[in-house]
């Protein structure tokens, strides 16, 4: 088993809430100053700044899973890692048919910039992207299944946009394998309270919006080899109880 250490919720100038300068260059570029071995940048309802993040982490010893922060119908959020680029950027055309075509203000939202593997500009997206998409939490399961994917509960143990605070319940026919906690050190009450959670890998990410908020390598996770395929299957992985 390899040791690594990561960071799989960053959100880069895509995202209306992430600084201009989370360029996917910068992204990378901080990643390899902290020497972070696995990363993923997972703006809101998109995946259009992945394929510049996986070329560019080719010039440093670090694995880009693709990714994104998927708002669903009830405005959960949900970290959605796939190994392979292509299934990411389906899951990002099927997840932008779902999104209500509201033109994005810039100036009481913010940008949402699209770069190259020159981290260039090349555009924009017009529509917001922070709304919830026409997707229900309990579809994620078979949409996994489809596009090849974890999906992971964002940030469980915050009072907005988490599994926990908008239903009040973890759904009983779930089955996710992995949950994000904020705050690692409420994982014993939090499991405490929602036995689920002891079957379920439990990580801990930044949701960087700035460049200075991306985690330092003091999270880790163990998987069979650095690939992204390895790493998802780590993760998607139930523990035992």
């Amino acid at each position: 088993m390899v040791k690594l250490s990561y960071d799989l919720h960053i959100h880069s100038c895509l995202s209306p809430c992430g600084d201009e300068d989370m360029t996917p260059g910068n992204i990378v570029g901080m990643a390899a100053i902290k020497e972070l071995d696995v990363i993923a940048v997972t703006d809101h309802n998109s995946c259009k700044n992945c394929p510049a993040v996986m070329e560019l982490v080719k010039e440093y010893d670090i694995v880009a899973i693709p990714g994104m922060e998927l708002c669903t119908q009830e405005e959960v959020h949900v970290l959605c890692l796939f190994a392979d680029l292509q299934d990411a950027m389906d899951f990002d055309s099927y997840v932008s048919s779902r999104l209500l075509r509201i033109p994005n203000d810039e100036q009481i939202f913010g940008k949402q910039e699209i770069y190259d593997a020159k981290d260039c500009k090349i555009g924009t997206e017009p529509y917001l992207l922070i709304n919830a998409a026409d997707i229900p939490f309990d579809e994620l399961k078979e949409l996994m299944k489809k596009f090849h994917g974890i999906a992971i509960p964002a940030h469980m143990d915050k009072n907005t946009n988490s599994l926990l605070s908008n239903l009040g319940f973890i759904p009983p026919d779930s089955d996710f394998t992995c949950a994000e906690l904020k705050d690692i050190g409420k994982r014993e009450d939090l499991t405490g309270r929602n036995p689920y959670l002891k079957k379920c890998n439990i990580i801990t990410n930044s949701d960087a919006h700035s460049l200075g908020l991306i985690h330092e390598p003091v999270y880790y996770l163990y998987a069979e080899s650095k690939s992204p395929m390895d790493i998802i299957k780590a993760l998607s992985e139930q523990r035992e109880e």
